[in-house]
């Protein structure tokens, strides 16, 4: 930023409570550690946002120069209209309504968005778009991230940040069956799954990726949203 001031970046997180210490019953705010480290090392300034109730989410929003929503569990299927299969997670109500409404304020506002595998689910959600609950060949270990390359497609927003087929952290079991609206595919897998989708427009700056940049080297996704971010912060 021309100041000097490193922009604000919102990452969601969940709440978990039951844990006690003393006599207090405690609720957190978690969040894997390689995401506000990536947002670190990308030269921005991390800032947890737990779930609140999705009318406050436009406010929320207001206050960051950009947003990252989390991987996590399974959007449920009631979103976009699907029946629930076997294999998909229980759903996780309040945490989609509030990743729901971040996003759509972040949409509203021009604010700078990083979906980050089921972020990126997501947004693509949240654009009226549908998803695929189990895919055969990309289902992972329980606990163990796996890897695979994704290819960029020319002449998109990620093709112009990662030109090159990439190897990527990988830990999914659903992905994009529709795209959402305006959306385009930026990457795909081996097997033609949408591994990156973005909005083509020059004066928004919004971005999903199926995988997790936060539990590799490469900074160059988040360094661009934190780019993004510092060119229209508040």
């Amino acid at each position: 930023m021309a100041d000097g001031r490193r922009p604000l970046i919102g990452i969601s997180t969940y709440l978990e409570s039951g844990a006690r210490w003393g006599v207090w019953e405690l609720e957190a705010a978690l969040l894997p550690a390689g995401y506000p480290r990536l947002v670190q090392r990308a030269g921005g300034i991390a800032a947890m946002v737990p779930p609140d109730a999705p009318g406050h989410a436009a406010e929320a929003v207001s206050r960051l120069d950009g947003l990252v929503v989390a991987g996590g569990p399974d959007v449920d299927p009631a979103r976009y209209g699907a029946r629930r299969e076997p294999r998909t997670g229980p759903p996780a109500t309040e945490r989609d309504a509030w990743e729901l409404a971040l996003i759509e304020a972040a949409l509203a506002s021009d604010t700078p968005l990083l979906g980050i595998c089921r972020g990126m689910q997501l947004l693509n959600v949240a654009l009226g778009g549908t998803l695929t609950q189990h895919i055969d060949g990309h289902a992972i270990t329980p606990g163990v991230f796996g890897r695979h390359p994704v290819k960029p497609v020319p002449g998109t927003r990620y093709a112009a940040l990662v030109p090159e087929e990439t190897s990527v952290p990988t830990y999914h079991h659903q992905c994009v069956e529709t795209l959402g609206e305006g959306l385009l595919p930026s990457a795909h897998a081996a097997d033609g799954t949408v591994e990156a989708i973005e909005l083509p427009s020059p004066d928004r700056w919004v971005v999903g990726v199926q995988w997790h940049p936060e539990m590799g080297e490469d900074v160059r996704v988040m360094r661009a949203l934190v780019e993004a971010a510092a060119r229209g912060a508040r």
